[in-house]
């Protein structure tokens, strides 16, 4: 007779490894399955870590998690083609416990959030690809994996297997997602020595920095690139939508090179040793792309869920949310003994009711509306950077008159009324 746990948890990054220490903080059964060599070595983000999520799941987890360093400085970078105009926060307060937020290398991080799911009861198995979900009368009972005698059963199975989950979509949770509704990022960690990375982004001891950049360096499609300061290495990457990169007709790696080379980014850079080489599909559709989240016997989690707010860069917050409301519920559903989709639907209710839903929902039309227009990012930013170099530079023109010769030159190509209803529509789909 197979062996039954009370939850299955596919995949073992945040979202499953927060779900799987929950429901085994809570006394249940837990199995925590990961398809690679180790957690972590298959996932991929930018590499910032938020505080009260993760601290929901490890209290005080700073004092022992392999972090990189905490982040005192966030920086956002408009860039053209050789000027950039730059902005952003900086602040002590950061560096004092409890901290805000810090910088981390997946690798590392996943199976130190893993083994803390262990502590608490739950058993890890890697190297193991879960095949398709086990159902019976409608219910999802159990899954299938690549392994011999590879059927195993629990009341509720967990699907956390990231943003192209073929589990969630064979139970028919969600269609094949569109290239607009997903990015393709590539990044690169580059070693450099901790005193060098203070030097160039003026920071002290262990201050991290991260920066968030857009405009020409995603050569005037939908996306961002980043570089975020670790302890001894520098995480440097870009992702657009993959719908622009076929527009664009570019490769990951031709764009990574491309940000590797702006003279804006090239001097933070410069002398860093390549050490590592990462790309991976990212949730780019919101609100509108999240599927099915609840059926019977079954949740969907984290970037299986498409919960990630890119314009805030978070993703690793929500995976973590996510995971922790679907273990709640399930702890619920155990006690009612209903594992139903109506037994497990508080998870849902607890997603749209949070931070995650609300924020989702926010900005439910921003990805459509500035990959639809364009000239938010090919237009308006080269024109912010001209701007700024006009009005510094000190040529013996009265500054009434500069000032006139900039807005012209806002209003040139679409228009007064353009402009106004461009920077009207921007407003409207961020408020």
């Amino acid at each position: 007779m197979p062996e039954k746990f009370d939850v299955i948890v596919v995949g073992a990054g945040p979202a499953g490894a927060a779900c799987a220490n929950v429901c085994a903080k809570n006394g249940l059964k837990v199995l925590l399955i990961e398809r690679g060599e180790y957690p972590g070595s298959k996932n991929v983000m930018g590499g910032i870590l938020y505080r009260k999520q993760t601290e929901d799941i490890v209290p005080e987890f700073w004092k022992e998690a392999p972090i990189e360093r905490p982040v005192v400085e966030q920086r956002f970078w408009m860039l053209e083609k050789e000027s950039m105009v730059s902005m952003g926060y900086k602040g002590k307060e950061w560096a004092q416990e409890p901290y805000n937020n810090f910088t981390v290398l997946r690798a590392q991080f996943d199976q130190w959030f893993a083994k803390k799911a262990v502590e608490q009861g739950a058993l890890l198995i890697n190297e193991t690809v879960v095949l398709e979900c086990i159902q019976e009368d409608g219910k999802v009972v159990g899954v299938r994996t690549d392994r011999p005698d590879g059927d195993i059963y629990a009341d509720v199975v967990v699907l956390a297997d990231g943003v192209n989950s073929l589990l969630a979509k064979s139970l028919g949770f969600h269609k094949e997602f569109k290239p607009d509704q997903v990015a393709l990022c590539a990044m690169e960690v580059l070693n450099m020595p901790k005193g060098k990375i203070n030097d160039r982004f003026g920071l002290e001891g262990n201050e991290g920095c991260s920066v968030e950049i857009f405009g020409d360096a995603t050569q005037g499609q939908l996306g961002t690139a980043f570089l975020y300061t670790n302890k001894e290495s520098i995480n440097i990457g870009v992702g657009t939508t993959l719908s622009g990169m076929i527009r664009a007709k570019v490769k990951p790696y031709e764009l990574l090179e491309y940000v590797k080379n702006h003279p804006m980014i090239r001097p933070y850079i410069h002398d860093g040793e390549p050490a590592e080489y990462l790309a991976h599909l990212i949730p780019e559709g919101g609100y509108y792309a999240i599927p099915k989240l609840t059926g019977n016997g079954v949740l969907v989690i984290g970037d299986a869920a498409q919960l990630v707010n890119a314009i805030h860069r978070e993703g690793s917050n929500m995976a973590m949310a996510s995971g922790k409301m679907a273990a709640e519920a399930i702890i619920q559903a155990k006690n009612k003994k209903d594992f139903s989709e109506a037994g497990l639907d508080s998870y849902r209710t607890s997603i749209f009711d949070s931070f995650i839903g609300k924020d989702l929902k926010k900005y439910k039309d921003l990805t459509h509306t500035f990959e639809a227009n364009p000239q938010y990012l090919n237009e308006y930013i080269p024109l912010m950077n001209r701007a700024a170099s006009q009005f510094f530079t000190i040529d013996g023109t009265p500054k009434r008159e500069k000032q006139a010769k900039i807005m012209q030159s806002f209003t040139a190509g679409r228009g007064k009324f353009g402009v106004v209803k461009d920077m009207y529509q921007a407003w409207k789909v961020m408020k």
